[in-house]
């Protein structure tokens, strides 16, 4: 069988593979994740807008597709590369194969790609622009093509929601105002299965519309892309600081942290995963946890500011987690909602549940 496609990098480097999904040509950041199972929730993941992702774990599409697993209705994932393509599935949950739901979202896959040596190229040298293309397209156009093609930093505006929805808990306890900056569905599943009335509001909803419906609580959701491209979202919390117990995860920890005078910056290639080692400070616990993100809070930039470091990463010592006691607002830079796993980090939903509490009773004592 003759390769019928292939990637071109910046540098001209070409790895040449077989089409399945999208036949479409995408100009994408190229990223790795080395998780072995989840990739209908990779691909469902709004924090992926604009990438194209390596699989490390060669075998892709072998339990198929499912109704119950997407992340999100909106993929907007650019592309899946992969060593082995299984378009044969073998799951009693499976209704579809992954070739066809990439196929309906416009979602370019190729597999037969060396993506050890892909992946190596990305640890070595960083996270770079990618073409995903035709076998015909010759090294000095896509070359081109990339030196004249901007990846959009419109990533939030394109995967939130453009008006607000209230999902409905079984045992209406609180109320939850979530900011909705690419937001998995299983945040919502956590909050909702812990008596949370969930109320998800656009990225750059106003202050005052969150107010209206007086939250107990304020959520900022994962999301794609620069934290400092979202300056609405960031002037919001600002706002909301303090009125409210806050709670940040991924791109919404990085927010919280820009909001109160930190600094984010971009890592070589980013962590994307399922198995990275974080250290809870204050108890000495190591969890493991789920990541995907491009951005770190950095360190230094924390001091002066009222927040805490609570979590680090124990692969290069970023900060993973940060808090302001006095204020109840605390967030995370991994993923404790991760779907498929792990799921040592989902105490946090329960602490959030915990700051709720404590004001919405107190309140009602006073």
């Amino acid at each position: 069988m003759e390769y019928n496609r292939k990637l071109i990098l910046e540098n001209g480097d070409e790895y040449r593979g077989y089409l399945f999904g999208s036949d479409e040509d995408k100009v994408c950041e190229l990223v790795f994740n080395t998780s072995m199972v989840g990739y209908q929730e990779i691909i469902s993941d709004p924090s992926y807008t604009y990438q194209a992702v390596v699989m490390t774990y060669p075998l892709i599409g072998n339990y198929g597709i499912n109704d119950d697993d997407f992340e999100s209705s909106k993929l907007s994932i650019s592309a899946l590369i992969v060593r082995d393509y299984n378009d044969e599935p073998s799951n009693f949950r499976s209704s579809a194969t992954l070739d066809s739901v990439m196929k309906k979202y416009g979602i370019s896959g190729i597999s037969g790609v060396d993506t050890r040596k892909l992946t190596r190229h990305i640890r070595d040298h960083g996270s770079c622009k990618v073409l995903v293309t035709g076998i015909s397209t010759s090294p000095e156009k896509g070359k081109m093509i990339l030196s004249e093609t901007e990846i959009p930093r419109d990533a939030v505006s394109k995967v939130s929601r453009e008006k607000p929805l209230t999902i409905p808990s079984h045992d209406s306890i609180f109320r939850v105002a979530a900011i909705d900056c690419g937001m998995k569905m299983n945040i919502v599943r956590s909050l909702t299965g812990r008596g949370c009335d969930v109320t998800v509001f656009p990225w750059d909803a106003k202050p005052e519309e969150i107010e209206q419906i007086r939250p107990d609580g304020v959520f900022i959701s994962n999301g794609p892309g620069d934290p400092t491209d979202v300056p609405e979202t960031i002037e919001t919390i600002r706002s909301l600081i303090g009125k409210y117990p806050v709670f940040g995860i991924c791109l919404g920890h990085q927010i919280i942290s820009l909001a109160y005078g930190a600094e984010t910056y971009k890592l070589k290639f980013g962590h994307r995963g399922g198995n990275h080692p974080v250290r809870n400070l204050e108890t000495g616990k190591i969890e493991i946890t789920s990541q995907n993100h491009s951005y770190a809070v950095d360190a230094e930039s924390l001091r002066g500011t009222p927040l805490e470091i609570t979590h680090i990463n124990l692969l290069d010592g970023t900060v993973e987690g940060a808090r302001c006691r006095k204020d109840r607002v605390f967030s995370v830079q991994y993923h404790p909602e991760s779907a498929p796993g792990p799921q040592d980090s989902s105490y946090l939903f329960d602490r959030f549940l915990g700051l709720m509490r404590e004001v919405k009773f107190n309140a009602k004592k006073d």
